[in-house]
């Protein structure tokens, strides 16, 4: 009796690519004998492969049957590499204008090159990432210390206690607390990131769909949630809950586990949030902004604006609520809702904002990370026509520090100074721990996924407990041991 051959190398290809500016990605499965190699990504580009191989070859061909009909009934289809060609990634629908506000104090502007989404600012640094995946940090006066190039668009930029991430449009989130960028998760590629945040290394993130999903420290999935509406531009994690905004307002889910806490309505789509200690704020396409509780959703203020919110930020002490609008205008309210003023940015739609020491940092359309004087004295002045002189950050000279997974290699003697750990196997996946002493042996270690390899051993500047145990985080430079 014969038995038919298996076919030395069989690909199927498939595309998913929808109108106005929804999913554009492509799905490739490969086979090779018992070897299935799936690479995917968005339709143009390069897209991430992983390899998976099988018992037998049959178990294989059953492997791919499988894949395949996943992505069929997600309403991929057959096609021809290199017909449909790359397009941008669409961030808003809405168009940006010119404010007819009197002009906003910006003590300083850097012109980053794109539209920028992201903004974070620290105790010593202001961060902002934009559209060509360019990331520079600066000092709060304005002066530029450092610049990553990261190989996608920069959705947004978000802190977890002394850690900076990226997250990108290639689905994969970037470690920036080393000279070089370096993977810290990569998000499934059925998901179509919108936004990003992240507490205690548990990363959430809202997509496309509706759809929140959580990952831990290991880059693993936790849960994932369906909201009732779409698009879901607003993600923020604290301790106890990830609340998520989209297009049928505001939920409210566990930490753990993701069970529903409460759910609000709000007045139009969320096109954005912020959060503080006991509560969140949703900037919504209708020109509102909600303030509501934390712990059961209920309403405690909500602030009105002139055209679509786009951002909307507090200072910490909620004495303030900021907005900015898509006619490139930007707002202040006092917390029982009065509006105090309304200026414009003279640089474009704010996408993103924060606010720290008196100072208001704007990410906008047309690519500037904007320093605002919000202080009463400069805004008065503002207001009455008297503006200060803003300086023009320069960026000349700063060449962009790509990813990478080469490692300097040293030897144990020349090692120095430094936390030694290594890669071990664990049930099929790769874990980091801990080999110095004084650490608990059985946590593992968030360290970049693009560098490890099973059984090897490194020495990283310091490795930190995470706030609620359980796990360490590498920070600082990376050496591979010999």
């Amino acid at each position: 009796m014969s038995t038919a051959a298996v076919p030395a190398e069989q690909v199927t290809y498939l595309e998913l690519s929808e109108e106005g500016g929804g999913a554009h990605k492509f799905y490739e499965v490969r086979l090779a004998g018992a070897e299935v190699t799936v690479t995917y990504g968005r339709i143009g580009e390069g897209g991430q492969a992983r390899t998976t191989s099988y018992p037998t070859a049959e178990k294989a061909v059953a492997a791919v049957s499988r894949k395949v009909g996943e992505k069929v009934r997600k309403g991929y289809a057959p096609a021809v590499r290199g017909v449909r060609q790359r397009r941008a990634v669409t961030r808003r629908a809405m168009a940006s204008s010119g404010s007819t506000a009197r002009q906003a104090p910006l003590v300083w502007r850097f012109r980053s090159g794109a539209a920028a989404f992201g903004v974070f600012v620290g105790e010593e640094h202001a961060w902002v990432g934009n559209e060509a995946g360019d990331v520079y940090t600066l000092t709060h006066d304005g002066v530029v210390t450092g610049r990553y190039g990261l190989p996608d668009g920069v959705k947004c930029i978000v802190a977890d206690d002394w850690w900076i991430y990226a997250g990108c449009d290639n689905g994969k989130v970037y470690d920036l607390g080393g000279k070089v960028p370096r993977v810290a998760y990569e998000i499934a590629e059925d998901v179509d990131i919108y936004w990003l945040d992240i507490h205690d290394g548990v990363l959430g993130v809202a997509d496309e769909r509706g759809g929140l999903t959580t990952v831990d420290h290991e880059d693993e999935f936790q849960w994932r949630r369906k909201a009732e509406g779409r698009e879901g531009w607003m993600v923020r994690c604290d301790r106890e809950g990830v609340y998520h905004g989209h297009t049928r307002g505001v939920s409210r889910y566990a930490a753990r586990g993701g069970e529903p806490v409460w759910h609000t309505r709000t007045e139009g789509e969320v096109l954005f949030g912020w959060q503080e200690r006991e509560e969140v704020f949703a900037g919504t396409s209708r020109g509102w902004v909600h303030r509501l509780r934390k712990a059961d959703g209920g309403e405690v203020a909500r602030y009105r604006c002139d055209a679509a919110v786009f951002s909307c930020a507090a200072s910490p002490d909620g004495r303030y609520v900021f907005a900015g609008d898509n006619h490139s205008s930007v707002y202040c309210f006092a917390a029982d809702g009065t509006r105090l003023w309304k200026l414009g940015t003279g640089c474009g739609s704010a996408y993103s904002m924060q606010y720290r020491d008196g100072r208001l940092y704007l990410v906008t359309t047309d690519g500037s990370l904007a320093c605002l004087d919000a202080s009463e004295q400069a805004v008065r002045a503002a207001q009455d026509g008297t503006l200060p002189r803003t300086a023009e950050v320069d960026a000349a000279g700063w060449e962009a520090v790509a990813p990478g997974a080469r490692l300097e290699t040293v030897t144990a003697a020349r090692a120095g100074a430094g936390v030694e750990v290594e890669c071990v196997q664990d049930g099929g996946r790769t874990r980091v721990r801990v080999v110095s002493a004084g650490y608990d042996p059985s946590w593992r270690v968030q360290f970049p996924k693009d560098v490890r390899v099973p059984g090897a051993r490194y020495l990283v500047a310091e490795v930190l407990e995470s706030g609620s145990g359980g796990f360490y985080r590498a920070r600082g430079e990376i050496k591979r041991l010999l």
